[in-house]
């Protein structure tokens, strides 16, 4: 059975396997445009965490 997925940044069908080197992105010109986007900022993992990006690190003393 052949897995298939959306390309995260275009919406192309992707076939899960080894023709598809750039899994789960169509193209190396998709799985770029996430990076930068990462790289931006533009793109985040949401978290509950209750540090924000202003915090010190070296100030927590429970890490």
């Amino acid at each position: 059975m052949t897995t298939v997925v959306n390309c995260p940044t275009c919406g192309k069908d992707v076939v899960w396997g080894e023709v598809s080197p750039y899994r789960p992105f169509c193209s190396k010109r998709c799985q770029m445009i996430d990076l930068g986007e990462w790289a931006a900022e533009e793109k985040r993992i949401p978290s509950n965490g209750d540090l924000s990006d202003s915090d010190d690190w070296s100030e927590k003393e429970d890490f």
